[in-house]
């Protein structure tokens, strides 16, 4: 894979630097593809992660949030005591990074067939909503 060399935009841009530091993490995520995982958009403010997380417990995942990035870690006990002819199905521990856009907070997070819901909604201060201002004549 190619990198990018942000080192103009530090040079003419003020502040972004967090957007390139986005784009670089992003580029370097090596381990992509697991566990799978959707992101809807559920309504206006209101998003939700769904990843497939088969044959984990409640116990073993962890789930943490801390100024705008959403870890989650799945911790997997290697089962000694089986001896497979074959397997398939990935038992290995993960640790997957969200970031997450400014006023964007988890709301919850639920269990379910296998299928781990992290509900998220942006709640935006009053004072950075839009608001109409009287002419005054």
């Amino acid at each position: 894979m190619r990198s990018i060399d942000f080192s103009p935009l530090y040079r003419s841009a003020i502040g972004f630097d967090r957007l390139a530091n986005l784009i670089e993490s992003a580029a370097s995520n090596g381990n992509a593809g697991y566990p799978p995982y959707n992101i809807e958009q559920l309504g206006d403010n209101d998003y939700r992660i769904s990843m497939a997380v088969a044959g984990f417990t409640q116990e073993e995942l962890e789930l943490s949030f801390q100024e705008n990035l959403l870890t989650v870690k799945g911790n997997k006990q290697a089962d000694t005591e089986r001896n497979y002819l074959y397997q398939g199905i990935a038992e290995r521990g993960f640790e997957r990074r969200f970031q997450l856009a400014d006023y964007v907070r988890v709301k919850g997070a639920d269990l379910k067939n296998g299928l781990l819901h992290i509900d998220l909604v942006r709640e935006v201060p009053e004072a950075m909503k839009p608001r109409k201002i009287e002419i005054n004549g």
